[in-house]
């Protein structure tokens, strides 16, 4: 009896991680296809004010038990907004105006080798030997990537969106590290809505500032990528990633996470047509061997 039900909890979660990263995957190319319609704050903006939005609805109407909103941590909750809402997104989306969809996800996605060093720092866990190699690994992947975008288009706005990029992805590894530090005992859906939204009103801050009278054109297509990417990449998947965190042990979902930039440049091949390099290939392998290592050889300090 007792295996069974461990089963049923290991295909459980095995399904929701294979949800996750499939639908993440696919975000990357929707991305930059919304981006041809509209700029990329008012994108963002209008993708996790959806994505808050089905989830606050959902609170209301499927959760019979709900915090007080007297006893939400709402600094706690508003700086986790600013870090994976706010300061990700909106730094990754600017981003993909001048990078390809593909190369940006596996740029994004070294934010596990990331979580590690902050996770040494600040939750006090061991940097092993193991851990140095698969971050010199990642690194390596890394640059074969940038320096021959450097190479091959040697321009401001490349560089510039790197840069981006990489500022996007240590913001995750921070925001995985304070949910860990102060919120791990909180209910993951309603920090989820709670933060999604608080992040949301930044986005939206920028998109008046940045891009207003800017037109928006809506067709099938930037519709499509404003819901999927708002209700499934977004208010699910991040429902899921929180749940993740709380459930399995961090290392393990953030191996999870090596399928995402696998599936966004298939996905990015396919339906935009985007070049796979050598040099991308190659730096994909890097990285991804990197943060395997790095993840799978870490430890927490007795």
């Amino acid at each position: 009896m007792r295996s069974n039900q461990w089963n049923k909890k290991n295909t459980i979660i095995l399904s929701l991680i294979l949800f996750l990263t499939v639908s993440w995957g696919y975000s990357w190319p929707l991305m930059k296809i919304g981006l041809q319609y509209m700029g990329p704050f008012t994108f963002s903006f209008l993708r996790f004010l959806t994505g808050g939005a089905v989830l606050l609805t959902g609170l209301w109407l499927f959760r019979k038990k709900k915090t007080p909103l007297s006893s939400v941590p709402w600094k706690q909750v508003c700086l986790l907004g600013f870090l994976q809402t706010f300061a990700v997104f909106g730094l990754i989306t600017y981003a993909m105006l001048f990078v390809e969809a593909g190369k940006t996800s596996i740029i994004l996605y070294t934010m596990p080798i990331w979580s590690s060093i902050l996770a040494a720092i600040f939750l006090n866990e061991t940097l092993t030997k193991q851990n140095v190699i698969g971050l010199l690994f990642g690194l390596c992947g890394l640059s074969l990537i940038v320096g021959a975008d450097v190479y091959q288009h040697p321009s401001l706005d490349h560089l510039t969106g790197i840069a981006f990029i990489l500022l996007g992805s240590l913001a995750w590894a921070a925001a995985n590290i304070y949910f860990r530090l102060k919120l791990a005992g909180t209910d993951s859906f309603e920090v989820t809505a709670y933060q999604m939204l608080i992040g949301t009103i930044g986005l939206g801050v920028l998109a008046f500032l940045m891009e207003r009278g800017d037109p928006v054109t809506w067709t099938a297509e930037s519709i499509f990528s404003v819901l999927f990417t708002g209700i499934a990449a977004s208010a699910i998947c991040f429902s899921i990633w929180y749940f993740l965190l709380r459930v399995i042990h961090t290392i393990t979902a953030a191996i999870s996470t090596l399928l995402v930039p696998v599936f966004g440049v298939i996905f990015g091949y396919l339906l935009l047509q985007e070049t796979l390099t050598t040099f991308m290939l190659g730096g994909a392998a890097f990285i991804l061997i990197g943060i395997f290592i790095s993840q799978t050889a870490y430890h927490k300090r007795k």
